[in-house]
């Protein structure tokens, strides 16, 4: 907090405070609110817990910031005090429960894809889902598309590399991206695969408790982290390849997570070294040695927050972009603000996250890509429901998914 000196760097950056306009809704103010909860000048009622809450832990703050302040452990610690101190209204506590008791589990998830089929007609229609509560209506907003194919659809464990092995990777399959998402993983394996590396994806990894952490459950976290380091710890790789930034950004924490821990920090820190965001590990196959056909496209490139601010990988998926022939990487307006995604934040404040939503899709369609592609699927499945929403025309996807589309 001391090297925060209030100077206003952070505030254009900040959605919260693009949206509300209001000091204790941007970083800084809200840096004044934690040193003024550890000096005991105000405690944690409502309307401070309020200020946290419109908080998307995007991290855009720490790459404006000319002082060097590392916002994400302020924000983790404030809110996981907020989570084991405040008393929130007995709606909010059971569907916050709800999500965690869901969402960190493919297999419950999965289950899900059940009332999405049934739900799909129903989906389409405006009158319906105006019968809805809100924080319902925007969880079948953005659920993805769903199949009973969904259900099974499962990553192989191993995939061997083409050609000389480069290198083992162990790729993490995720929740959201392995319940909903398997195409993504799939293409993952196929595109490392043709550069070289044997990818073995173990079936019985879990969640790495990024949702968890960022929404200030810091020991469910840890315990995630925990299985999750053990899991590829036996499958013997150099390197962990990660296809979603949030997820990412967190397994890259670990050393920090567990810090205090003197059973796991040093397995932790060892693990976190090893992670890399896919596009890290393609952009170092240069040239690549898989050949691309042309795709003669205008492609927008949406930084996911946690990619390009909490892990600042920016260049990494431009240049895999450049390697194939014939697109054309368009910029467009507020690339740096978030989509509202942010983890659970779409969720749990729904109306902010909308307006997020609609501003982004809004910018990217005055660039009139044919597609867009980001790393994140809360990114996709946010941008892709505010841009069905508005009527755009451009597809939405991974970007695996492109660069795989390109060598098929």
């Amino acid at each position: 907090m001391d090297k925060c000196v209030h100077c206003g760097f952070c505030l254009p950056t900040c959605p919260s405070y693009v949206l509300l306009g209001q000091e204790m809704d941007s970083p800084r103010g809200r840096i004044y609110l934690m040193r003024a909860g550890v000096e005991n000048r105000v405690g944690m009622q409502p309307s401070v817990v309020h200020h946290f809450d419109t908080c998307l832990g995007c991290m855009a703050c720490e790459t404006a910031c000319p002082s060097g302040v590392k916002y994400a452990p302020l924000i983790e610690q404030t809110r996981a005090a907020i989570e084991s101190q405040h008393p929130r209204p007995a709606s909010e506590r059971w569907f916050r429960r709800l999500l965690f008791s869901v969402l960190p589990y493919p297999a419950r998830l999965r289950l899900l894809t059940i009332p999405l089929v049934i739900a799909g007609p129903f989906r389409r229609s405006p009158a319906f889902m105006k019968l809805l509560p809100k924080r319902l209506r925007a969880m079948l907003t953005l659920a993805p598309s769903a199949s009973m194919a969904d259900m099974k659809r499962e990553t192989a464990e191993l995939t061997a590399a083409q050609g000389s092995v480069r290198g083992r990777v162990g790729l993490v399959t995720g929740c959201v991206q392995r319940a909903f998402f398997g195409d993504v993983n799939q293409a993952t394996a196929r595109v490392l695969a043709a550069e070289g590396y044997e990818v073995r994806a173990p079936r019985s990894q879990g969640c790495c408790g990024a949702l968890a952490l960022h929404a200030g459950e810091d020991e469910t976290a840890r315990d995630f982290a925990r299985a999750l380091i053990a899991t590829f710890e036996q499958a013997d790789v150099d390197t962990i390849a990660v296809n979603a930034a949030g997820c990412g950004s967190a397994m890259k924490e670990y050393g920090h997570l567990l810090r205090n821990d003197p059973a796991w920090a040093e397995r932790a820190a060892a693990f976190s070294r090893k992670v890399r965001d896919v596009t890290e590990i393609l952009a170092t196959c240069d040239p690549p040695r898989a050949s691309r056909r042309s795709l003669p496209l205008k492609v927008a490139y949406h930084d996911a927050c946690h990619l390009a601010h909490a892990q600042g990988v920016r260049a990494e998926p431009r240049k895999v972009l450049s390697s194939i022939p014939g697109v054309s990487v368009v910029p467009f307006e507020e690339s740096e603000i978030c989509c509202g995604s942010a983890g659970i934040f779409n969720l749990v404040q729904p109306e902010m996250a909308s307006q997020l939503g609609k501003r982004k899709a809004d910018n990217i369609a005055r660039s009139s890509p044919d597609v867009v592609v980001t790393s994140n699927p809360g990114c996709i499945l946010q941008i892709r429901s505010a841009a069905a929403e508005a009527g755009h025309g451009y597809r939405v996807m991974h970007i695996v998914e492109l660069l795989d589309e390109s060598m098929t």
